[in-house]
């Protein structure tokens, strides 16, 4: 998954996951540009970014489509 659709995932309130430190890096940039608001959690094998949402931000999810 590329950069773009991790972050249009964390915008509809997913987390995603970076397999790399370079990846990581690159979403970082994307958040930063963006305002989003994560929390980042670095394990040894990659990185989540897990999405805050406040008590009054609602998410609209979109429909799960298979894979």
């Amino acid at each position: 998954m590329f950069v773009k659709e991790k972050v249009e995932r964390m915008k509809s309130g997913y987390s995603a996951y970076a397999e790399s430190p370079e990846m990581a890096s690159l979403l970082k940039k994307e958040i930063s540009k963006l305002k989003l608001r994560v929390y980042e959690d670095v394990t040894e094998i990659g990185s989540w970014f897990i999405p805050e949402i406040s008590e009054d931000q609602e998410i609209k999810r979109q429909p799960k489509t298979p894979l």
